[in-house]
């Protein structure tokens, strides 16, 4: 305000001002005009995903920005001759289309402008790159421009990264004062080490802030809404988004179509490494993560998320039911070329319970699913909350789509199912959700529609004023240098290091069977209790055709037929474990049932261990006050040296159960300061201690294992003891140290109701084939001796021991 009357006294000094003015004005109308040329290079331009995402998305960046200020040139390159590279990227231009509400004069326009732009070339040389970037500078300088910067996007299969990159580094980046930013595909890598591998590789020739990996689904809108969603709507959340009132969350993504034609691929990655790993494990974390102040900070919002990585409970095997549509297999075989014999293991289908260690999160289950051939193609994430209302008045009284009662749920439905659109839907019965009004409108009504059990009409429901294709979005965001979408190393590497040990535990798993689409029935629904996840339905089973026959374990869930004229069950480790464990608890409901205690007497060694575990941990209704537990062998060393089998007892079994102390029977082996001493008669001891408490001697259940040699519990074939007479616990000698043993004698295990015979792992194969064909020759192989005299023997083995 006091500059103008100055000014007035000095009129040259004002026309000095308004020159200044207008060439600071012209200067940034110029660089309006003229912000630089920007070359994206398209690897993989004639591929599946080129063919129907990525030049859509490149044309439809070309349409925003188009007369903004920078000049384009769309180079799509592969490994084809240039001709016939020439002839496919023309049809495939020739598909475009431009958005419903653009005028088609405008489209014709922009349609010609981007074919002219776009052209093909062959890069497979490190040679070519250069001829490249050596064409890209003349261009620039014939035309008068200056290079703001280059886009090279990876639509190829990870392992040519490296040598791409390499050419890129080498002789493909930009001048000084431009941009590189190179945009890469998944999968990322098939585990940790070979994640962390490719990042290091990578890194070795690109800077982090030049590498934009992407998950397409993080360019969904929906889920990109997700984090908005919780800021703009903090005050109604802030007191719901926690253990206290979340019931459950669901991550879900179901596909319809099979893998055929992807077989190659699917092969080595699997439904986890495809989806669960990346793109619903993504979802996941805006919604687990703490909220940031400021969710436009990205170093706020990317250090949240490895928050949230780190507090996430490692998964177990028991995490995880995985499944196999029935045809997959065939499939494989042909598109493989592979014998009538091979059987694949590769899951198409996966759930996954996942569990937050932290405050907000504890104790609230977060399942994940995905699928191939199943009933519906749908993708959502669903926070159900708690209801601990009761409503007095019958439903049909109830205020429609407002009572306390009905269900409470917000859902961020992604795409396609019966509502067939994006959307967030917000029960009525919690609150009126606030969303950007310039880019989010109510749905309509529709009475018919049916969403997770209530009509359309008991939620807030939103959906996107124009709906937006994902790889569009991300396009734009990599032009714009934008990195809120895209995954970053240090994420990468997280990730995989959450799914990584769960990966390795389920590569011998076989899948349970599944026909397809809706006549899958109830057989892929799982239920959850506490940190285990399982199937509804048992698994079914199918009976052994015989040891002659070259059974393929992949076919069969539990294979049930007989090994030396006993009922046998085999299996993968962890569902005979979790086999054997119901087998168990069942003997003992039923023992304390008829009799009021049920007597269990358990070897040692590591073979049980899992065995142990697995009662600990996951047989909450085990009848532990009324059990008697008693040892089948025990080694001469004090019992609490590691190398006592009821120290291996206590330290996995005893001390994480309630058992009453004057029901745990260990083996005398320790007496008047002396290990096993003739004189001290602790086999008497003990077998005396067996007639006062056992009925007849019983035993309800004996487990047993067998070794290399054919011995079972300490009776072997060098040592005669126990093998044969009528001595219910004797003294025996190992050939491997420590030499003395007490042991149950084969009479007294042969007196048990039932004998379980576990055997486990690909060196017990030989001693199993050797076994199933001799007859009763216990001083040679004493586990032959082993046969009830009128109760059951039944044996468990996993199928490296029986199968190899």
């Amino acid at each position: 305000m006091l500059a103008a009357p100055y000014c007035t006294r000095h009129p040259g000094l004002w026309k000095m001002l308004m020159v200044a003015v207008c060439v600071a004005l012209l200067g940034c109308l110029q660089a309006q005009e003229h912000q630089g040329h920007v070359s994206v290079i398209l690897l993989g331009a004639t591929g599946d995903l080129a063919r129907k995402y990525l030049w859509r998305g490149l044309f439809q960046l070309y349409l925003e920005e188009a007369g903004k200020g920078h000049s384009f040139r769309f180079h799509g390159a592969a490994l084809t001759s240039t001709e016939q590279g020439q002839e496919v990227i023309a049809k495939i231009l020739e598909s475009l289309s431009c958005p419903r509400d653009m005028a088609p004069s405008r489209c014709a326009e922009l349609k010609a402008q981007f074919q002219q732009l776009s052209e093909y070339r062959r890069l497979k040389m490190p040679e070519d790159y250069l001829a490249l970037s050596k064409d890209i500078e003349a261009r620039i300088q014939h035309e008068g421009l200056r290079e703001a910067g280059r886009i090279f996007y990876f639509s190829v299969p990870p392992f040519a990264y490296a040598d791409i990159a390499r050419s890129i580094n080498s002789s493909c980046r930009p001048g000084p004062g431009a941009w590189l930013r190179v945009v890469l595909e998944k999968p990322f890598g098939h585990d940790q080490r070979s994640a962390q591998q490719l990042a290091t590789e990578l890194g070795s020739f690109f800077q982090e802030e030049e590498m934009y990996r992407v998950d397409h689904y993080l360019g969904k809108q929906v889920v990109a809404q997700i984090l908005p969603f919780r800021d703009q709507n903090r005050k109604a959340l802030d007191g719901l988004w926690n253990r206290h009132h979340v019931e459950r969350v669901e991550v879900i993504l179901k596909e319809t179509v099979d893998a055929e034609g992807r077989i190659s691929f699917y092969e080595e990655y699997g439904v986890i490494r495809d989806v669960l790993q990346n793109h619903l494990t993504e979802v996941l974390m805006p919604v687990v993560m703490e909220l940031p102040v400021n969710i436009s900070s990205l170093e706020a919002v990317l250090e949240h998320k490895l928050q949230a990585f780190r507090a996430l409970r490692g998964l177990q095997r028991g995490s995880a039911v995985v499944g196999q549509y029935q045809a997959y297999s065939g499939q494989a075989r042909r598109e493989l070329q592979k014998p009538d014999s091979f059987h694949s293991l590769t899951p198409t289908f996966a759930g996954i319970l996942i569990h937050v260690d932290n405050l907000r999160w504890e104790g609230v289950p977060f399942i994940l699913m995905s699928g191939k051939a199943l009933d519906e193609r749908v993708s959502y994430v669903r926070i159900l909350f708690k209801n601990q209302a009761y409503c007095t008045q019958s439903e049909k009284n109830w205020v429609p789509a407002q009572s306390h009662c009905l269900p409470r749920q917000i859902v961020f439905h992604i795409g396609h199912g019966e509502l067939g659109s994006p959307a967030v839907l917000v029960s009525r019965n919690l609150f009126r959700p606030a969303l950007p009004s310039a880019s989010w409108k109510e749905v309509e009504g529709r009475p018919e529609l049916r969403l997770f059990g209530r009509p359309l009409s008991d939620y807030y429901a939103y959906s996107p004023v124009r709906e937006q294709d994902a790889y569009a979005t991300l396009i734009s965001h990599i032009f714009h240098g934008q990195k809120d979408a895209f995954i970053t190393t240090e994420n990468l590497l997280a990730s995989w290091g959450f799914w990584t040990p769960l990966l390795d535990s389920l590569a011998h798993e076989v899948p349970r069977l599944y026909p397809g689409g809706a006549e899958n029935g109830h057989l892929l629904d799982f239920e959850f209790s506490g940190s285990h996840l399982a199937f509804s339905q048992p698994p079914p089973e199918q009976l052994m055709p015989g040891l002659d026959s070259t059974p393929t374990p992949s076919d069969f869930q539990v294979l049930r037929g007989k090994y030396r004229e006993s009922p046998l069950i085999s299996a993968w480790p962890e569902e005979l474990i979790a086999r054997l464990a119901s087998d168990i608890e069942a003997a003992a409901v039923g023992a304390v049932q008829r009799f009021g205690e049920f007597h269990l007497a358990l070897s040692g060694g590591s073979s049980p261990v899992a065995l142990f575990q697995q009662l600990a941990t996951g047989h909450y209704g085990f009848p532990w006050a009324h059990t008697h537990l008693w040892l089948v062998d025990e080694r001469c060393v004090p019992l609490w040296d590691p190398e006592s089998n009821f120290q291996g007892l206590q330290a996995h079994l005893l001390q994480h159960v309630r058992v009453p102390h004057y029901n745990v029977h260990p083996m005398p082996v320790h007496r008047h300061r002396r290990l096993c001493a003739e004189e001290d008669q602790g086999a008497q001891a003990y077998a005396e201690e067996i007639s006062a408490l056992v009925t007849n001697s019983s035993f309800d259940l004996v487990l047993l294992g067998m070794g290399a040699d054919g011995h079972t519990a300490s009776l072997f074939p060098q040592s005669p003891a126990g093998l044969d007479g009528k001595q219910l616990v004797v003294l025996t000698t190992s050939p491997s140290s420590p030499r003395r043993r007490m042991s149950l004698s084969l009479a007294l295990i042969n007196r048990a109701r039932k004998v379980a015979v576990l055997v486990m792992g690909r060196m017990k194969r030989e001693i199993a084939v050797l076994v199933s064909r001799v007859g009763r020759e216990p001083q040679k192989w004493p586990i032959s001796g082993v046969l009830p005299d009128s109760g059951q023997l039944v044996w468990y083995m996993d199928y490296d021991a029986f199968l190899g």
